[in-house]
């Protein structure tokens, strides 16, 4: 018997790096998966590599038509939800002075936006009892250079959990935040940065971090896990940070 045997999850950019960690995780224990991701072929390969407890469903968080169509496929197949993993996100870097309103927009629409109706339109569909987890990140507390749109954003996202847990007390549904350090995944790829950028911001944040490495993305799915599982039935509005010791020291 799995952590999640007989149990089913949603996790939204579940078709690359920490979204994906987590989807395998939870299939493999014993959880049946439902994963979104805007790119269909990526999709495609993720599921596969899950295996047969997954089915992939194309969308964008940003855009509620999608998430609509989300909801309403889940409920003609008769789903009804444990866990949502609202972990879709994305982030590009801009000083103040040069943040744009298309940029503000990019940032906001995927990771506040994304989030608040991916959890509103799935919540008709979960179990009273049931576990939500958001993706916010370190950088929700923590001051970074040309990245203060993306931090305001995840610092919505980690108090959201604060009130969503309140609002969803009669239901009995758990809503917990994880901030996750320094991770390397495609994502660093798709804002922009090349392999050598990313080694060189990935050696500079091992140097800064006390555990004196980066994160894996298997290490952060072990921390979803665990808020999505009743070992942490205790523990709500909580946000666990994953960071090898980086924001704290």
């Amino acid at each position: 018997m799995g952590k999640l045997t007989g149990k089913t999850a949603v996790v939204t950019g579940g078709n690359s790096g920490i979204g994906l960690a987590t989807a395998k995780l939870f299939a493999q224990e014993g959880a049946q998966v439902f994963i979104t991701g805007r790119r269909q072929e990526a999709l495609n390969a993720a599921v596969k590599e899950i295996g047969h407890a997954a089915t992939g469903i194309q969308g964008d968080v940003s855009n509620l038509g999608d998430l609509a169509r989300l909801a309403e496929g889940l409920t003609a197949k008769g789903v009804v939800l444990d866990i949502i993993f609202a972990n879709a996100g994305s982030g590009t870097f801009a000083p103040i002075a040069d943040v744009s309103e298309e940029h503000y927009h990019k940032i906001f629409d995927t990771n506040v936006k994304g989030v608040v109706f991916t959890v509103q339109k799935l919540l008709p569909l979960m179990k009273d009892g049931g576990s939500i987890i958001l993706n916010s990140s370190i950088t929700e507390s923590k001051g970074m250079d040309s990245f203060s749109m993306y931090s305001g954003a995840k610092a919505a996202v980690r108090n959201f959990a604060r009130g969503w847990a309140a609002d969803l007390k009669p239901r009995r549904i758990r809503v917990n935040a994880v901030s996750p350090g320094v991770v390397i995944t495609p994502g660093y790829s798709a804002i922009g940065m090349n392999d050598d950028q990313i080694k060189e911001y990935a050696a500079a944040s091992a140097a800064k971090t006390p555990s004196g490495r980066t994160g894996e993305p298997e290490e952060i799915a072990k921390a979803v896990l665990f808020l999505a599982s009743d070992e942490s039935s205790f523990v709500n509005a909580e946000n666990l940070v994953v960071d090898g010791g980086f924001s704290l020291v």
